[in-house]
């Protein structure tokens, strides 16, 4: 009851917020959020989260209870993952639903988490089967959209591979690694007891789930199905040093599925197609919107990056002139400054004395004295 006190407290505060992020979305989007936020009121009665939630062992035979399957995303237990939930839906509906359209993201969700469902369920009943303790069917109870979170990673690292999120002293971190250090973390936070044995697993189901449906079964409006880009493959969720280890262990099943006509084969033709406007490539895979995106994400950096070096250059330049100016004013109060020869005298200048004429030659007159 304490939590929900706090729930009720900040309650304006947080429907400020939630506002301004899903001010602009779809209708499908709100309806999520509204529901995991009702979900999450439901969650303080222990009937009501055994009843939506997914056990394992009742969604088995003979109970076979499916109806769990379309309740158990809602309901979220703690506050932080709600807030998580909500924020992540209203940026998957602002960036992905954009590009691929209301239909397809509520197709991706539905089929997120039926498949983290039925999943999960499979790995307490491998657990079962190796302990033989039935807690791990019947005392279990998956909920939430801890699988839904996975699958929308999966689409950010296949629309913006090598966009930068943070900077580390360990390196970069990129949306292209972002599933693989969440399902790290999560397992380290169940270790410790921090978070409980079913997130990582959902987690760990929704990557795989979501990685299978883009890369192989997606249907896209240029007709072609998934994105076999390198860059998407499996084993790009690795690091470079793994990446060798993951071909080769998952090399042989996937031939095998390739030759059942459940997955497709790893395309490397590229087709040329002569126009007016000139040559054109197609690649099998690869969306025309996703290349535009692509291309104005690599000349957004480009633009930053030139932008930042004038921006250095006028520093530089800058700082010479500053230098520049400082040297030639300490030289101007050393060095004294004298006047140009032939400058004029300061004061008045007297008049030019008349010449007087002598005739050298001849002696002197003596004057004259007239008498009366």
């Amino acid at each position: 009851m304490a939590a929900l006190r706090v729930f009720s407290r900040n309650l304006p505060y947080l429907r400020q917020q939630f506002s301004a992020l899903l001010g602009n979305t779809s209708p499908s989007v709100k309806f999520i959020c509204v529901v995991v936020t009702i979900g999450y009121i439901l969650s303080f009665s222990d009937d009501v989260v055994d009843v939506l939630s997914v056990t394992p062992g009742y969604l088995l035979p003979p109970s076979f209870q499916l109806w769990s399957t379309f309740t158990f995303w809602f309901l979220e237990i703690h506050l932080w993952e709600v807030i998580i939930d909500i924020v992540t839906v209203g940026l998957c509906g602002k960036l992905i639903e954009p590009l691929w359209g209301q239909m397809e993201m509520m197709k991706f969700f539905l089929l997120t988490n039926f498949g983290v469902a039925f999943l999960t369920t499979f790995y307490y009943l491998v657990i079962f089967a190796c302990t033989g303790h039935p807690s791990y069917l019947f005392d279990i109870h998956v909920h939430g959209l801890a699988g839904y979170l996975a699958a929308v990673s999966v689409a950010v690292k296949q629309i913006m591979p090598d966009h930068l999120l943070i900077k580390t002293p360990l390196g970069k971190l990129t949306n292209r690694s972002l599933p693989l250090l969440i399902l790290i973390a999560a397992i380290i936070l169940w270790a410790i007891g921090a978070l409980e044995g079913t997130y990582p697993c959902m987690w760990g189901s929704g990557t795989i789930l979501s990685w299978i449906y883009l890369r192989f079964w997606q249907r896209h409006s240029s007709g072609t199905r998934g994105d076999m880009a390198d860059n998407f493959s499996f084993d790009n969720f690795f690091p470079t040093v793994l990446q060798p280890v993951v071909r080769g262990i998952l090399g042989p099943p996937h031939r095998c599925l390739v030759r059942m006509g459940i997955c497709s084969p790893s395309q490397r033709r590229v087709h040329l197609a002569l126009s007016p406007r000139g040559v054109t490539i197609s690649m099998p895979g690869v969306e025309p919107q996703d290349m535009e995106r692509r291309r104005q994400i690599a000349l957004k950096a480009l633009s930053e990056r030139l932008s930042k070096t004038s921006e250095q250059t006028r520093q530089k330049n800058l700082s010479t002139k500053v230098n520049i100016d400082a040297v030639r004013k300490m030289q101007s109060q050393v060095i004294p400054q004298f006047p140009a020869e032939g400058a004029a005298t300061q004061g008045p200048s007297p008049p030019p004395a008349e010449a007087t004429l002598v005739d050298l030659g001849t002696e002197p007159t003596p004057p004259t004295t007239k008498q009366s």
